[in-house]
């Protein structure tokens, strides 16, 4: 499919929020949580790239968030494009959804919380009983992703609450400080019916799943998106 750059949106130092129309559909319908991969020839070699879908199914219209990787392949790329440019597209792919209703702890760090934003703006407004928490690790308080969209859900979804984390905080920064891992195992404490969602880095990734496990948490709980 042809995807044509609609709105390509600085929201981080580094990192945007691009809005595309897939030109050969009225409706390109996927489930929040899924990714699409685009693909475009660089020096005579096809490279494709995963990213998150970072909202709901709206018409023909995709949403992504990225960051722009100096030495990256297709990033610089897309950072150029001007809007009515168009780059190829596949998907959508991914089984990292939300299952069924249960109480609900997610980690993001860095663009990992992309995916999260159109789960949580679908699964609230359908589940005022369990509880939902997400725990988002960033370096710098600009860097915190979404900050509006997630703040404006926990003020209207009282069973929703969102735990933003630096690990290079400013003076001025009065919320939680460090990894996402602590604040996630103090969260949990002895509670284990709780499904646990992971999206970020590999190494992340990998950390939290390896701890949730050596806890107790079955497999079927542990669910995870990650990337290098």
């Amino acid at each position: 499919m042809t995807a044509r750059l609609v709105q390509s949106l600085e929201i981080a130092p580094d990192t945007r929020h691009f809005v595309f129309e897939i030109q050969e559909r009225d409706d390109f319908d996927y489930q929040p949580g899924q990714f699409v991969s685009l693909l475009h020839e660089i020096d005579g070699k096809s490279i494709t790239r995963a990213y998150s879908l970072a909202g709901l199914p709206d018409g023909n219209r995709v949403e992504l968030c990225l960051n722009l990787v100096d030495d990256g392949k297709l990033s610089p790329h897309l950072f150029a494009m001007q809007p009515g440019d168009s780059i190829d597209l596949k998907g959508p792919y991914g089984t990292f959804v939300f299952r069924e209703p249960r109480p609900t702890v997610m980690v993001a760090t860095g663009t990992g919380v992309a995916p999260f934003r159109g789960m949580l703006s679908r699964r609230l407004p359908q589940d005022e009983t369990h509880p939902y928490t997400l725990i988002f690790g960033v370096r710098e308080e600009a860097k915190l992703l979404y900050r509006n969209d997630f703040e404006r859900l926990a003020r209207t979804h009282p069973n929703f609450r969102f735990l933003p984390t630096l690990t290079r905080p400013s003076e001025s920064w009065t919320g939680r400080t460090g990894r996402v891992q602590s604040h996630l195992f103090e969260l949990l404490g002895d509670r284990r019916e709780v499904d646990v969602y992971i999206c970020g880095l590999k190494a992340m990734v990998d950390d939290v799943r390896a701890k949730l496990k050596e806890l107790g948490f079955e497999r079927k709980q542990i669910i995870f998106e990650k990337y290098d």
